[in-house]
């Protein structure tokens, strides 16, 4: 009986000695949970970040876009929807489409000097397959892109990185919705590398200045064309030369000033574009022309609160350019394209071509520049909290100067496109509506009709090379203007 007793004794005394020393090892206080707390400095759907005293809010976008019409403006832009979209055979597209996804982080930090802010955009997009010559057709896979639309810091009143430009309207090229293709003013809208400052002298009146990096523009600059190189494959498809850019040398130079109050908007811009070409031939000792200053000025308006219904609103906006052509057919527009469509004059077909540059020189000539003008707008008028409709257009015209267009005309006629009247200059138009149903908050569906048209000054015809991409052959086609139609249908959810 002592034995069980001692036994027992001892097994409890172990058992407490177990106990006490795992009670040891426990913490002494659990550290308190940090929850998500709601930021209100900003506005709606900010956040802290836990552990810190920076908000950070999350949005973006899912869209689905079906493109109608395989010439039109969404039809020929550069590699973006369709290789063949202004040849209309049987390469062409007649739909297009694209699902896109659209992510962005906005933080924002109160500091001694002001608010520090961080915003980056990311936008995921999968296109449509294209076509791009004959027996046998090449066939581009689905297209899977990434764009960085923003991604700059703010402080202090200065902006550092990539952002739309200060050059450009509140509303880009879409004054009321609208193809990517509308002329008549800037565009930066996927974003353009950049240092800017922002004074603000308060009651919504600012003024800004930034050195901007027109490379890094969606398509990079319009085109320089050392014209003495270049052949009748080109000529036909609005190529007029040899790419003849340089190294940079300066960035942009852009200035403006801003009205914004609760009447609307007013803004005037100013750029300055340095021109620099590299060498006329293949090596230095070749020589090269001078570099050129070009310039911009742009001016933009906003009306609201118009008696037609509340949250109507006009946008208008006009520009000229001297040797900065991308402030004017800006950075979606096509810097050189082609559309075809019947003759009526016995010629296989009809042909329309146009090249977009800030100039043109050929062997031992300065840089002679290329002037724009051009005007858009758009009005969109509100039904209902549920329904918006809206109009809109854009004119643009485009001049080479003298010495430029006698070097174009001049190599036109050597490499056996005589027989017709040569003139690069061409005038393009856009005109549009569209319709926007938003059945609940964030979600919208869209109908957008458009019509183009490319008046091109060329006349008579051409014995052409053919172009065999687009799967045309050498030919006589008759020098015409050109027109299209295309309709977007639109489903988009932002959150």
């Amino acid at each position: 009986m002592k034995m069980v007793k001692s036994l027992l004794l001892g097994t409890a005394a172990g058992l407490i000695a177990v106990g006490g020393a795992q009670a040891a090892d426990l913490p002494v206080k659990a550290k308190a949970v940090e929850y998500v707390r709601i930021c209100s400095l900003y506005g709606a759907g900010f956040y802290y970040i836990p552990g810190t005293d920076t908000c950070i809010k999350l949005g973006g976008y899912v869209r689905a876009d079906m493109l109608l019409g395989g010439g039109g403006d969404y039809g020929f832009r550069n590699g973006t929807t369709s290789v063949n979209g202004g040849s209309n055979n049987r390469l062409t597209n007649y739909y297009f489409s694209r699902a896109r996804f659209d992510f962005n982080v906005d933080t924002r930090t109160a500091t001694e000097y002001g608010v520090v802010r961080t915003y980056a955009d990311a936008v995921f997009s999968y296109d449509s397959q294209n076509v791009t010559g004959s027996n046998p057709s090449t066939f581009s896979t689905g297209s899977a892109t990434l764009g960085l639309y923003h991604a700059f810091i703010q402080f202090a009143g200065f902006t550092f990185g990539r952002t739309v430009s200060i050059f450009d309207a509140p509303w880009q090229s879409y004054p009321a919705g609208g193809p990517d293709t509308i002329p008549g003013g800037s565009n930066h809208t996927n974003g353009v590398n950049q240092v800017a400052y922002t004074a603000d002298f308060g009651q919504g009146i600012t003024a800004s200045f930034a050195l901007q990096d027109e490379t890094s523009a969606n398509n990079g600059q319009s085109n320089l064309w050392n014209v003495s190189s270049g052949t009748a494959a080109q000529f036909v498809t609005g190529v007029y030369g040899a790419s003849a850019w340089g190294g940079t040398r300066s960035p942009d130079i852009i200035g403006q000033v801003r009205v914004d109050q609760a009447w609307g908007l007013a803004q005037i811009s100013v750029a300055a574009h340095d021109i620099h070409a590299g060498y006329y031939g293949a090596t230095e000792v070749s020589g090269h022309p001078s570099d050129k200053w070009g310039w911009a000025v742009q001016g933009a308006l906003s009306i609201k609160n118009i008696p037609t219904g509340a949250g109507d609103v006009i946008n208008l906006q006009a520009v000229y350019t001297d040797g900065a052509t991308r402030y004017n057919f800006q950075s979606l527009f096509p810097q050189s394209f082609f559309m075809f469509s019947g003759s009526g004059n016995g010629a296989y077909q009809s042909t329309g071509f146009a090249g977009v540059a800030d100039g043109v020189f050929g062997t031992g000539t300065g840089i002679d520049t290329v002037k724009t003008w051009g005007f858009r707008g758009g009005y969109t008028h509100n039904w209902s909290p549920n329904w918006a409709s809206a109009i809109y257009g854009g004119y643009a015209q485009l001049r080479y100067g003298t010495t430029g267009k006698a070097l174009i005309c001049t190599s036109f006629a050597a490499i056996g496109l005589a027989g017709s009247t040569c003139n690069p200059d061409f005038n393009f138009a856009v005109v549009g509506v569209n319709t926007v149903w938003t059945p609940v908050k964030n979600l919208a569906f869209t109908a957008d009709l458009s019509y183009s048209r490319l008046d091109q000054k060329y006349s008579g015809n051409i014995a052409s090379p053919g172009i065999a991409s687009a799967a045309k052959p050498a030919a006589v086609y008759e020098l015409k203007d050109q027109n299209s139609v295309s309709m977007m249908l639109r489903a988009q959810r932002n959150f």
